[in-house]
C-alpha cells in the first residue's frame, strides 16, 4: 500500500503540509554525503595562506540549515535548537555528517540534509581548483527520531560504504 503524497490538496494542487495538529517533540536528523576527490583537504588547510576550507564548509552547513525553507519552497520555517557539521577524512575523499534538532511539530530531515550538502558544495568550490573531479556523491539521511514515525534508520552509513 502506497501513503497518499502529502504535499497535495484535494484537487491535486502543490501544497504546505499542515502541521498544526501534530505534537511538539524533540526532533533530531542526520545526514552524511561523501565529497569524492584526490586532494587532502586537512593538508590544504595546513598550507594554504589564509585558507580554512573546513571552517568555512562547516560554517555554509550551519548556515543552510537556517535557510532551508528558503531553499525547498515547501519546508517549514521552523526554529532549530543544534546543528552540528563534521568533516572527516576517508579514503578518495571527505565524509560530511550534519546532525540537527528542533523542538517543533515537523522534523528536520531536510535541513540536514541541505547542510550536508551545502557544506560539501563549499569544499567541492575549493577542491576543484586543485582538482577538477571532485564532486559531491551519496547524499542520504542516515536517521530521524521524534515525531509519530519515531526512530528511524539507515542499516548501511556512507562511512561503511564501499568505495567505487
Amino acid at each position: 500500500m502506497t501513503a497518499p503524497f502529502t504535499h497535495l490538496d484535494d484537487e491535486g494542487r502543490l501544497r504546505m503540509v499542515d502541521v498544526s495538529e501534530k505534537e511538539t517533540t524533540r526532533r533530531r536528523a542526520e545526514a552524511s554525503c561523501v565529497v569524492r576527490s584526490v586532494i587532502d583537504v586537512f593538508a590544504l588547510e595546513e598550507t594554504a595562506q589564509g585558507l580554512d576550507p573546513v571552517f568555512a564548509a562547516r560554517l555554509a552547513g550551519i548556515q543552510a540549515a537556517k535557510r532551508t525553507s528558503q531553499l525547498i519552497p515547501l519546508c517549514h520555517p521552523i526554529n532549530l535548537t543544534d546543528v552540528e557539521v563534521d568533516i572527516t577524512a576517508r579514503e578518495g575523499g571527505l565524509v560530511v555528517h550534519a546532525t540537527v534538532v528542533t523542538v517543533n511539530r515537523t522534523g528536520v530531515e531536510m535541513e540536514a540534509l541541505t547542510a550536508c550538502a551545502f557544506a560539501a558544495m563549499s569544499l567541492v568550490d575549493v577542491l576543484t581548483s586543485f582538482d577538477p573531479t571532485a564532486h559531491v556523491d551519496e547524499l542520504v539521511l542516515d536517521r530521524k527520531s521524534g515525531g509519530k514515525s519515531d526512530d528511524w534508520g539507515r542499516l548501511v552509513a556512507p562511512e561503511a560504504s564501499p568505495e567505487t
